[in-house]
Formats: C-alpha cells, sequence, structure tokens
C-alpha cells in the first residue's frame, strides 16, 4: 500500500474505532436493532442526498443492486447481529478479541478464492502478530472467557468470517465510485434491517430519546457509516481485500489513543508492546520495510583505493 491508502486506513480506523463510544451512549435509551436501523438509515439518507448532489449515478441495473444487497447482508446485518448478541453473553474485551481474527479468514479466504492476494509466510506472520498485539492491549485475562458461553464465541467469530467475505465479495463492486457503492450497500442494509427492528423491538413503542442519543446517531450514521464506508470501498478498490481488513489491528489502538486524549485514560505498558506488536505485523504485511533492508544488503560500499 502508498501513503495514501495508509492515511486512508488510519482515518478508517478512527471513525469506527468512535463508533463504540457513539454506541455506548446510544444503547442507554435504545435497543440494539433499533440503534442499528437509525445507524444505517440515517447514513443511507445522507449518501443518498450526496450522490443527487454529485456528478454520480445510482445504477439502474438489477445486477448493481443484487451486490449490494449480498454486502449489506455479509458487512452489516449478520456482524452486527450476531456481535450485538454475542455481546449479551461475554465481555467486550474477549468479543473485540475474537473480532480482530478477520484479518486472519481475510488471509485464508482471499489465498482461496482470488488470484492476486495469494497467502505468504510474512504476510500470515504479519497478521499472526498483529492478532498477538490485539490480545495483548486488550489484555490476556480477556482470553479466561474462552470455554464459556461457546455459541456466543461463535458468533463473534462468525461475525469475523462474514466481515471477511464482504472484503473479498465487495472487490467486484471496485467499477463503482465509492460514494455510489457505499450508498447503495447502507441503503439495502436498511431494508434488511427494518423488519428485526419492527418485528423485534417495535421501536414505535419506546420513548423519545434525549439529546445525547440523538447526537450518537447522527455520529454513528453520518461519521461511522456513511463517511467510514465512502474511505472503505475506496480502500477497497486501491489495495484489496487483505490490506483493508487490517483495520481490525488499528481499531483498538484508535480507540485508546482517543481514550487517553479526550477521556483522561492512562497508557500501560501492555498497550506500548502490544502497539510494538501491532506495528511489526503491519510491517511485514505491507513488505515495504523488507524490501528496502534487502536493498540495503545489496548495495556495496564503495572501496577507496590506494
Amino acid at each position: 500500500m502508498g501513503g495514501v491508502e495508509w492515511l486512508l486506513l488510519i482515518t478508517l480506523s478512527l471513525l469506527w474505532g468512535g463508533s463504540f463510544f457513539f454506541t455506548e451512549v446510544a444503547l442507554a435509551e435504545l435497543p440494539p436493532f433499533t440503534v442499528v436501523l437509525g445507524r444505517v438509515a440515517l447514513a443511507a439518507g445522507a449518501l443518498l442526498l450526496l450522490v443527487a448532489l454529485s456528478r454520480h449515478r445510482l445504477p439502474r441495473a438489477p445486477g448493481p443492486w443484487g451486490a449490494f444487497l449480498v454486502m449489506g447482508g455479509l458487512n452489516n446485518l449478520i456482524p452486527f447481529s450476531l456481535i450485538a448478541w454475542g455481546q449479551t453473553e461475554i465481555a467486550s474485551g474477549l468479543a473485540a478479541i475474537l473480532n480482530a481474527t478477520t484479518p486472519l479468514f481475510t488471509v485464508l479466504l482471499a489465498h482461496l478464492l482470488t488470484r492476486d492476494e495469494r497467502l505468504t509466510p510474512a504476510r500470515l506472520a504479519g497478521v499472526l502478530a498483529g492478532f498477538a498485539g490485539i490480545v495483548l492491549m486488550i489484555g490476556p485475562g480477556a482470553l479466561e472467557g474462552l470455554g464459556g458461553p461457546v455459541l456466543a464465541q461463535l458468533a463473534c467469530l462468525a461475525a469475523a468470517l462474514s466481515y471477511a467475505l464482504a472484503g473479498i465479495f465487495g472487490r467486484r463492486l471496485r467499477d463503482h465510485p465509492p460514494l455510489v457503492t457505499a450508498a447503495g450497500q447502507v441503503t439495502m442494509s436498511t431494508l434488511l434491517i427494518l423488519p428485526l427492528a419492527l418485528l423485534i423491538e417495535r421501536p414505535w413503542t419506546l420513548a423519545l430519546p434525549g439529546p445525547a442519543t440523538w447526537s450518537a446517531l447522527l455520529g454513528l450514521a453520518l461519521l461511522s457509516t456513511a463517511l467510514a464506508y465512502v474511505i472503505y470501498f475506496r480502500i477497497l478498490a486501491r489495495a484489496g481485500a487483505t490490506n483493508l481488513l487490517l483495520v481490525t489491528f488499528l481499531i483498538p489502538v484508535s480507540a485508546l489513543a482517543l481514550g487517553i486524549g479526550f477521556l483522561g485514560e492512562h497508557l500501560a505498558p501492555r498497550h506500548l508492546g502490544g502497539m510494538a506488536l501491532i506495528a511489526l505485523g503491519l510491517a511485514a504485511i505491507d513488505g515495504r520495510p523488507r524490501a528496502w533492508l534487502a536493498s540495503r544488503r545489496r548495495v556495496r560500499p564503495l572501496q577507496l583505493r590506494p
């Protein structure tokens, strides 16, 4: 990946890292499916308005909309629902660790299902180092929950698998502008999540939420969903599924940085160790530091003759 792609990846991690804060605020007054519905519905409205104001146009053929429907299911409906249910049974730290298996699934599936994202020893080692960094940052104590509610843990792993499949499937949408693809996916996600929220939670019976909840929903919709998915599809088109899903490793780093900068949280030694492992893993997957070292070895120093 180039410098632009790395900058976009870091920006995406900040946007998705902030989504945990917005979700926590919104869940104080609203049930989970209603929060998800508000998130994607408001994001869809914003993105469709931007498409209407831009030079882009939504596709008229049914083919792209079928692909948007699949992406909406794989990238939103399935993982959002599985993680939301899983976190009712297991701790959020363990859920985050299980979700960090997404790049592992992506590396393996991309090797099997694509021709240009092959598995290499350096890439696999980088993913494993990044995963170890996530475990260290969150705290190995979170792993003590393994072996407890098995179905909840399997649900979080299935969500990670769904994210990986979405990253690979989304490659076929690279011919569409990122704004159009994001608008199409979130629109179809809204249609998929709407009946679940209506049937299970009946949001019309809930009390009207306060300003803090509405602010959190707007943050979720406009920043962590609308803007985030425009960036997501741009990275996917330019850098591929494996590089894109590395954002899963960066999200805890971003969340920690936001917590230290705005919530007065403190940096512990294990956080530094975790970030070092993640940086090592990202460098191994990127490949440029290794190539630079190899080129330096090939350069021979000048010999001065007497």
